[in-house]
């Protein structure tokens, strides 16, 4: 019949080895995942500011544009665009105030 080993001696002998071979291993695990981690979260912060990039110019362009057909944007005004305008000499007015529905003469 074989000797038998009591298994607290197998790991004895064999902690200190899988020390050696585990935490090395583990290491270079956690370390390929933090470095991927820091990858998704630069590359989503890249589309992120590129998004808002292309959403700021196209605002600009829509805003052009009704100011170049000459409705002031009036109709249909982007949510991003400032209430207020300027006059020429770089002050700002409030927008014109329309009246009260009840002072316009409509009947109910």
């Amino acid at each position: 019949m074989p000797p038998v080993v009591p298994p607290f001696l197998i790991g004895l002998i064999a902690a200190p080895l899988a020390k050696r071979v585990v935490k090395p291993l583990m290491r270079g695990l956690v370390k390929t995942s933090v470095g991927l981690v820091l990858e998704v979260k630069r590359a989503a912060h890249e589309a992120s500011e590129g998004l808002q990039d292309l959403a700021a110019e196209v605002t600009a362009e829509v805003v052009a544009a009704q100011m170049a057909s000459g409705d002031g944007g009036r109709e249909a005004e982007p949510a991003a665009a400032p209430a207020k305008t300027s006059s020429a000499d770089g002050h700002h007015k409030a927008p014109a105030k329309r009246p009260p529905a009840a002072a316009s003469g409509k009947a109910h």
